[in-house]
């Protein structure tokens, strides 16, 4: 399987620590299958930080999902789950770090799930400030196009993917 991550870097050894924490899955290294969205995740790493758009490309070994001593967590659509799971690993605040619910402490080797991208985090702040209830908000969610990211936290994920040299 193929995946992209976008960047302002070419990215030839991941480094978890260089990743940013309180991110939709915890802090880890982001990628997608959709090139589109890397491409648009790289144009605002560069209007944040300049540099130039890159699109580093992986494969990622499917053997991963194979690998018993990995733990890995799988969100197919937008859900309650989801959402509160977004929403507690992006709170600085939040303190409940065993719970099955955030991946601060990284106990998921691997999150798959849909992107919550500028409009969604809309939505969670409508949520958050007890405007909508968790109903509602899935039921707006499920009408959003939705984008996909993978996020990997830990060096046990991390080996199952190899960056793929340019041509």
């Amino acid at each position: 399987m193929i995946l992209y991550h976008g960047s302002n870097l070419k990215i030839d050894e991941i480094d978890l620590s260089k990743c940013k924490p309180y991110k939709d899955f915890g802090q880890g290294f982001y990628c997608t299958t959709i090139k589109k969205q890397a491409e648009f995740m790289a144009e605002r790493v560069v209007k944040r930080q300049g540099g130039i758009k890159i699109i580093n490309t992986f494969e990622l070994d499917e053997k991963i999902f194979e690998d018993k001593e990995l733990n890995i967590k799988k969100f197919d659509n937008p859900s309650k789950e989801w959402a509160k799971f977004i929403l507690n690993n992006r709170d600085k605040r939040f303190t409940f770090i065993n719970s099955k619910e955030c991946n601060t402490d990284n106990k998921y080797d691997l999150v798959i799930g849909p992107v919550a991208d500028d409009d969604i985090i809309v939505l969670f702040r409508t949520f958050v400030n007890g405007l909508i209830d968790i109903d509602t908000l899935i039921k707006e969610l499920t009408y959003k196009e939705l984008t996909d990211q993978y996020s990997f936290h830990t060096k046990r994920a991390i080996k199952f993917l190899k960056g793929v040299k340019e041509r």
